[in-house]
C-alpha cells in the first residue's frame, strides 16, 4: 500500500514538473548561475556578468535549455521591483528633496543632453528624423539594476557620487513614461498628445500627494499595530503587501513598476522599521535580480553577436564614452567636482533595462528595423558586461583627469560637497535586547560615557524608550541589514541580552562574519547551550543557571567568614575553566581545599540596634559582650559610614548597625538580650 502511494507522488510530481516548464527551467537557471558564480569569483569578476554569460548560455539564442521565456521575464520584472524597492527603504522623502538639483537639473542636462547628441549622429548616418529621435531616447537611459546593484554592493549607494547616481536614475525612470508617449507621436499614429501629457503630469502629482499622507499618517501606524503582534510572518506580508498595492497603483495610473515599487520603499523609509523591513526583503530581492540579469542575457543573439563583432564592439565603446562625457559634464554643470563627475559617469555609462521595453515599442510602430534592434541589444548587454570594469577602473581615470591642466574651480566644483555618509557611530556598544539585563547595560554605559545603540523587538519598548532619549531601534539582530543600521562593521563589542538560544547563534554567526574583530558577549540559561555558541565565535557565554549558583556559593562562604581573595580566586577558577568544575557529576573533584575554613566555629552577625534597645546610651564596655558572650565587636555602621574596631568607650546610638563576631551558639542570646 505505502509502495503505491509513494509510486502515485513521484507520478503525480513528475507530471506537475512536465506541466510547469518554468520548474525545470528554474532548476537549471539556479544550478548553473552557481557554478558559473563560482568559476568567476575565482577569476574576480563581478557576478552580474556571471548571471548575463549564464543568461546567453541558456537562452534560445544559446543552447535552448530554458522553455519557459515568459515566466522567467517575469520573475525578472519582479526583481527589478524589489531592489528599486529596497533603494527607496533606504532613502527617504528628506534624502531625496535634498537630490532635488541633481534630480531636476542634472538629469534633465543628462537625458536631453544624450537624446539630441545621438539625435545628430544617427542623423549624419542618413536615418529619419524620427529614428534619430528614437534611438537617442534608447540610448539616454541607463540601467538602474546595474548600476545600483554594483553601488550596493560597494557600499557606496551614499557616497557623493552614489547620489548623483541615483538622482539622475530617478530622472531617467521617470522620463520613460513620456518616452512611450512620445513613440506613437513619432510614428504619426497619436491623436492627442497634448491630452496625455497633461493626464501624465496630474498621474505624478497625484502619486506624491499619494506617497506623502502614506509616509506620514498611514504606514507608521499599521506597521506599529502589525509589529506588536510580535509575528514575523506577518510583518513580512505586511511590508511586501504595501509594496505590491503601491506599485499596482502607480502601474495602474499608466506609470511603471519599477516607479511605484520605489515609492513604496520610499512610504516605508519614513517609519521605524525601515531597517527589519529591509532584512526581511533582501533574500528575495538577491533571488528574483538574478533571474533579472539572466534573463537580460537571454535576449542575446549569440549568432548575431559573433557574426557582427567589430560593429558591436566599436559601438559599445563609442556609447559609453560618450555618455560618460554627458553625464560627467551634467554633474560638473551642478556644481561638483572633476572626480566625482568621473564616478558618476562610469556608475550610469551603460544602456538599461527600460530601454528594452521602450525598443519593444519602437518595434511595434516600425521605428526601428530587426536589425538595429539586435545591435541596440547587443551593445546594451555588452555595456551591462562592461560596466563593472568600468568601475573598478573609474577611480585611477579620475586621478588622471585631475592632472589635466583644468582650471582649479573646475577640479574642485563649484558648491562644497558633502563626503560619503560614514558610519554614524565608532567604537560603540551594541545591545541586543532591552529587558532587565539589557536596561543594566545601557544604564552603566551612559553612566560611563561609553556610546551605545539598542536593538530591541518590543515596538512599544522602542517607541517609550525613544521618547526618553535612549538610542534604540526596532529590528531583529539576525538580519545583515538591522546589524549594518548598528554599524556593526565599527563597533568594538556586541552583548546579546535575550535567552533565545537559536536567535543568539544566528546573530553571533552573522556579526562575526560581518565583523570578525567585535567583541562578543551572549547571555544563555543552560550550561548545555555555552559551547555550541562559543564554537559559532562567542568570546564570552554567560549561562545563567550557573552565575546564580555562583552568586549563592558565595553568599554562603562570605557568611562562614571565608576571605574575600579565596572566593574570588574559586570564582575565577570556575569561571577561567568554562564553568567545569560545576559540570562534573562527582562533588569530589571539586576541591575547595585552599578556603580553609571551619564553618562551626564562628560567625558574623549585624544587630540593628532599635530606639528601645537596652545598649543605647551604653558604651560598650558597659555591655562588656566579651566576657559575657565571648563575642567581638568588629565595626558599627553609623549613618551609612562604616566605623571599624570601635574602641571600649564608644557609645551605642539609636539606629546604629553593630557587627559582631564569635561562636554562632553565642550570636544568638546576645541578640535577644539587646532587643
Amino acid at each position: 500500500m505505502q509502495s503505491a502511494v509513494f509510486t502515485d507522488l513521484v507520478f503525480l510530481s513528475s507530471q506537475s514538473a512536465g506541466e510547469l516548464p518554468i520548474l525545470n527551467d528554474l532548476a537549471i537557471i539556479v544550478g548553473l548561475s552557481a557554478v558559473v558564480l563560482y568559476v568567476i569569483s575565482k577569476l574576480k569578476i563581478p557576478s552580474i556578468v556571471g548571471f548575463l554569460l549564464t543568461g546567453m548560455l541558456i537562452g534560445p539564442y544559446g543552447l535552448q535549455w530554458i522553455e519557459a521565456v515568459h515566466e522567467v521575464e517575469v520573475l525578472a520584472e519582479i526583481g527589478v521591483v524589489l531592489l528599486l524597492f529596497t533603494i527607496g527603504v533606504e532613502f527617504s522623502l528628506t534624502k531625496i528633496a535634498k537630490l532635488k538639483i541633481q534630480t531636476l537639473v542634472g538629469g534633465s542636462l543628462q537625458t536631453f543632453g544624450t537624446v539630441f547628441l545621438f539625435f545628430l549622429i544617427y542623423m549624419c548616418f542618413g536615418a529619419p528624423m524620427n529614428t534619430s529621435v528614437f534611438v537617442g531616447c534608447l540610448i539616454a537611459l541607463s540601467s538602474t539594476a546595474v548600476a545600483l546593484k554594483i553601488l550596493q554592493d560597494r557600499a557606496e549607494i551614499e557616497s557623493p557620487y552614489g547620489r548623483n547616481a541615483l538622482a539622475i536614475l530617478i530622472f531617467q525612470d521617470v522620463m520613460i513614461v513620456p518616452m512611450m508617449l512620445i513613440a506613437p507621436i513619432l510614428a504619426g499614429q497619436s491623436e492627442n498628445p497634448v491630452l496625455a501629457f497633461f493626464a501624465m503630469g496630474a498621474k505624478g502629482v497625484l502619486i506624491v500627494i499619494v506617497v506623502y499622507l502614506l509616509a506620514r499618517f498611514g504606514v507608521p501606524k499599521l506597521l506599529y499595530s502589525v509589529t506588536r503582534t510580535r509575528s514575523s510572518e506577518m510583518f513580512l506580508l505586511a511590508i511586501i503587501s504595501i509594496g505590491l498595492v503601491v506599485a499596482w497603483f502607480t502601474s495602474w495610473l499608466g506609470l511603471s513598476l519599477g516607479l511605484g515599487a520605489f515609492m513604496a520603499g520610499l512610504i516605508i523609509s519614513e517609519s521605524e522599521y525601515s531597517h527589519q523591513a529591509m532584512g526581511g526583503v533582501l533574500p528575495f530581492r538577491d533571488l528574483f535580480i538574478s533571474f533579472f540579469f539572466v534573463s537580460i542575457g537571454m535576449l542575446l543573439n549569440v549568432e548575431y553577436f559573433f557574426l557582427h563583432f567589430p560593429l558591436i564592439i566599436i559601438a559599445t565603446i563609442l556609447v559609453m564614452s560618450l555618455k560618460m562625457i554627458l553625464v560627467c559634464a551634467s554633474v560638473i554643470l551642478i556644481g561638483s567636482p572633476l572626480r566625482t563627475a568621473v564616478l558618476t559617469g562610469a556608475a550610469i555609462c551603460q544602456i538599461g533595462e527600460f530601454s528594452f521595453i521602450l525598443a519593444s515599442v519602437g518595434l511595434k510602430y516600425d521605428l526601428i528595423s530587426d536589425s538595429a534592434y539586435q545591435l541596440f541589444l547587443a551593445v546594451s548587454i555588452l555595456s551591462m558586461i562592461f560596466t563593472p570594469f568600468v568601475i573598478q577602473f573609474a577611480p585611477l581615470l579620475a586621478k588622471e583627469a585631475n592632472r589635466l591642466p583644468l582650471p582649479e574651480r573646475l577640479k574642485h566644483g563649484m558648491k562644497p560637497e558633502d563626503e560619503a555618509a560614514g558610519p554614524k557611530r565608532n567604537d560603540h556598544v551594541i545591545i541586543i535586547g532591552f529587558g532587565v539585563n539589557g536596561g543594566n547595560l545601557a544604564r552603566t554605559a551612559q553612566a560611563a560615557n561609553i556610546p551605545y545603540v539598542i536593538i530591541e523587538m518590543n515596538p512599544e519598548t522602542v517607541r517609550t524608550q525613544k521618547t526618553k532619549g535612549e538610542p534604540i531601534f526596532y529590528g531583529d539582530a539576525a538580519h545583515e541589514a538591522v546589524l549594518e543600521h548598528a554599524c556593526i562593521h565599527t563597533a568594538r563589542i556586541l552583548v546579546i541580552t535575550i535567552a533565545d538560544p537559536a536567535a543568539a547563534a544566528r546573530i553571533i554567526e552573522l556579526s562575526k562574519r560581518l565583523n570578525p574583530s567585535v567583541y562578543l558577549i551572549a547571555r544563555t540559561r543552560f550550561m548545555q547551550e555555552v559551547q555550541p555558541l562559543f564554537k559559532l565565535g562567542a568570546d564570552e557565554v554567560i549561562p545563567e543557571e550557573y552565575e546564580t549558583s555562583i552568586e549563592i556559593f558565595t553568599r554562603v562562604l562570605m557568611k562562614y567568614l571565608v576571605s574575600k581573595d579565596s572566593i574570588e580566586q574559586m570564582v575565577g577558577k570556575i569561571r577561567s575553566d568554562g564553568y567545569q568544575m560545576f559540570r562534573s557529576p562527582s562533588p569530589r573533584k571539586l576541591s575547595l581545599n585552599d578556603l580553609e575554613l571551619n564553618p562551626s566555629e564562628f560567625a558574623i552577625h549585624t544587630l540593628q540596634v532599635s530606639p528601645d534597645s537596652p545598649a543605647v546610651g551604653r558604651s560598650l564596655e558597659d555591655i562588656n559582650m566579651r566576657k559575657k558572650y565571648g563575642l567581638t565587636a568588629v565595626a558599627v555602621r553609623r549613618y551609612g559610614k562604616i566605623l571599624p574596631n570601635p574602641e571600649g568607650h564608644w557609645v551605642i546610638y539609636d539606629n546604629d548597625a553593630l557587627i559582631v563576631l564569635g561562636p554562632p551558639d553565642k550570636i544568638a542570646p546576645f541578640v535577644e538580650t539587646m532587643l
